[in-house]
């Protein structure tokens, strides 16, 4: 079974370059999806305290029958449990519920600029528990370049994985060449537009879809492949990790089915061409604790 490219972080860790996400999907759903995901060679699971689907993620590892170390398990910790101490306390709530005894990566879920001292000490306990082994890597989502910056100037381990919204529409050219510099894995979340169609069932008004672009669907017939397939390829091809999200079977084996071909470099490049600095989810620089009620706690 081809589970695909792997990735090397900056501190020798493997990790596959493609894996499930799981933003918010529902936790009875969750354990069949991650089941699915494995029998079809997912080894990269991506889940968040946030996500209220930690419980179920767990529950999927072990039905699949696969040996835990196998598996490459991320969850992150909510901007409500930032501080030290708190930190580490909602480490081991997400480590009880995923009942798992270490985690290969642990990212901090968002920046939280007004109140960045506390972001920093989750950062530092993060970097205990890196210490302690009981997590393989740590790193940081949704960090743009300048903020990076400050974290890595008054920490001492440079976050191994930077995950942002990334997608045709939204190429994150900026990070991507920061990440590079400081020997950051970017990782895309929302990577095929998952974001708009969640835009779209909320009422909001968006303008096209990735899936839909003209350039998207001529290279579909081009390589035989479907739209999502040509643009999780685009992802791998420039040389990032991509965690594209579904609890539908036919959608988690589609989205896997990316190993058998390469995009040549013009085809990348006609769809880095589409980028519109278009970005569906918070920004970073304005997002805080009270962004989101999630009760963590609750699942």
């Amino acid at each position: 079974m081809d589970t695909g490219p792997r990735l090397r972080l900056n501190n020798g860790v493997e990790m596959p370059a493609l894996g499930l996400g799981l933003f918010l999907a529902p936790a009875d759903e969750t354990t069949g999806a991650v089941v699915t995901a494995i029998n079809d060679g997912y080894r990269l699971i991506d889940t968040a305290a946030g996500y209220l689907n930690e419980r179920a993620v767990g529950e999927g590892i072990r039905r699949s029958g696969i040996n835990r170390s196998e598996m490459f398990v991320t969850t992150k910790l909510w901007v409500t449990d930032y501080g030290y101490d708190e930190a580490l306390r909602a480490f081991d709530l997400s480590l009880d519920r995923l009942g798992l005894d270490y985690l290969d990566l642990y990212l901090l879920h968002w920046p939280t600029p007004e109140q960045f001292d506390k972001t920093l000490a989750a950062y530092h306990a993060a970097e205990k528990l890196l210490t302690e082994g009981r997590v393989r890597a740590i790193g940081v989502c949704n960090f743009v370049p300048s903020r990076l910056e400050t974290l890595i100037s008054q920490t001492d381990v440079v976050p191994a994985i930077n995950q942002v919204e990334l997608h045709p529409f939204y190429n994150q050219r900026e990070t991507r060449e920061a990440d590079a510099r400081d020997g950051i894995i970017t990782q895309s979340w929302a990577p095929i537009g998952g974001i708009f169609t969640r835009l779209q069932s909320l009422g909001r008004e968006v303008s096209g879809h990735p899936l839909e672009h003209p350039v998207v669907l001529e290279l579909a017939r081009k390589y035989g492949k479907t739209a999502a397939q040509i643009i999780i390829r685009w992802h791998l091809d420039h040389g990032l990790s991509v965690i594209p999200k579904s609890v539908k079977p036919s959608r988690i084996a589609e989205n896997i089915g990316v190993f058998d071909f390469q995009l040549t470099n013009e085809d990348v490049a006609r769809i880095d061409e589409l980028d519109k600095g278009m970005r569906a989810g918070p920004d970073p620089e304005t997002f805080s604790r009270d962004s989101y009620q999630v009760d963590v706690t609750a699942q």
